[in-house]
């Protein structure tokens, strides 16, 4: 056991001052502005929560239905609900301010102009700890213009660092060619850290009508257990690619889950899908990563990582195939 006799430190250090009291946080789009989970008295326990997307005028989103459930999983097709960002900053933001948790913005725009305002509107407002820069939504228009070509991530991501000193994460897609290649383009444009991964892109079928379930081009966000695999895959990736901080996302419902991604090379995680079936999902995943953490008494979360992601070559002895 690795540790032992040493003090566990379970904080994890974002950038730019954000240090968080553990690694868990929770997903935009699944936990709101964390007002309904603050009225139950959950959220003292959580890392950092990214709250739902915002743009710079309201948006009512997509039309019904915009959920579908799949075979493990969910496709949603939301479309970026929300209240414009100055209700945000001049509502919200107040009440954040108040909480130990740190609130992070998730920020969504359909051009670098808006992502710019959005994010100067947000910048030095008390209560926004840091912003998490999403260029990779698939349920709207021009949702994933900046998400799919390096040079495109890299000039919103740098017009955005000159228009915040706030702590930056960016959002990825895992709907790209090479999300490597986009990871070291957003790091070297100036993110603080990275976000891996936001939703595939997917598609359910009502055979009975003969078309798919959700309206438009039946394509929507899949998300949940069905893409910790690929998740996992996309994380360890990033995490050879780049030397910032890396988030990991995707199908996170338990302590084991949050753990396989540690493993993988992320540093913090952010439990979504979970929070629909299971409100008490965080602090169950938090207390079973904190067990564990004692249990094999680790001194710190990156003693879980795989060798092999900073020590390519390295051999390890073969395992099991269950």
């Amino acid at each position: 056991m690795s540790g032992q006799g040493r003090d566990f430190d379970p904080r994890v250090d974002l950038g730019r001052g954000l240090v968080l009291v553990n690694p868990i946080g929770v997903a935009s789009g699944t936990f709101g502005f964390g007002f309904e989970a603050e009225a139950l008295g959950s959220i003292e326990h959580l890392g950092a929560i990214f709250s739902k997307g915002t743009t710079r005028l309201p948006r009512d989103g997509n039309q019904p239905p915009r959920i579908a459930e799949t075979t493990a999983g969910m496709l949603n097709s939301i479309g970026l609900q929300n209240p414009g960002v100055e209700a945000v900053a001049r509502d919200y933001a107040p009440r954040w301010a108040s909480w130990r948790v740190p609130v992070l913005v998730n920020v969504a725009g359909a051009d670098i102009a808006e992502y710019v305002e959005v994010v100067a509107r947000l910048d030095g407002v008390e209560g926004v700890a840091g912003i998490e820069l999403n260029i990779s939504c698939p349920n709207i228009a021009h949702g994933m213009d900046f998400a799919t070509e390096p040079g495109a991530a890299g000039r919103c991501v740098a017009a955005v660092r000159r228009a915040t000193s706030l702590p930056l994460v960016v959002k990825l897609s895992p709907n790209v060619t090479d999300i490597a290649e986009i990871a070291r383009a957003v790091e070297d444009a100036g993110a603080d850290a990275l976000s891996a991964v936001n939703t595939y892109v997917g598609m359910k079928v009502a055979l009975y009508a003969r078309r798919p379930v959700l309206p438009g081009a039946g394509t929507a966000g899949l998300s949940g257990p069905a893409i910790k695999p690929l998740a996992l895959a996309a994380v360890a990736k990033v995490r050879r690619a780049v030397g910032i901080p890396v988030i990991g996302i995707g199908g996170i419902a338990t302590a084991t889950d949050a753990l396989d991604y540690l493993v993988a090379g992320a540093d913090a995680v952010q439990v979504g899908t979970a929070n629909f079936t299971n409100p008490q999902a965080s602090r169950e995943v938090v207390e079973g990563c904190l067990a564990y953490a004692e249990q094999h008494r680790l001194q710190c979360w990156s003693e879980l990582r795989w060798r092999e992601l900073d020590h390519p070559g390295w051999q390890e002895t073969a395992l099991p195939v269950d």
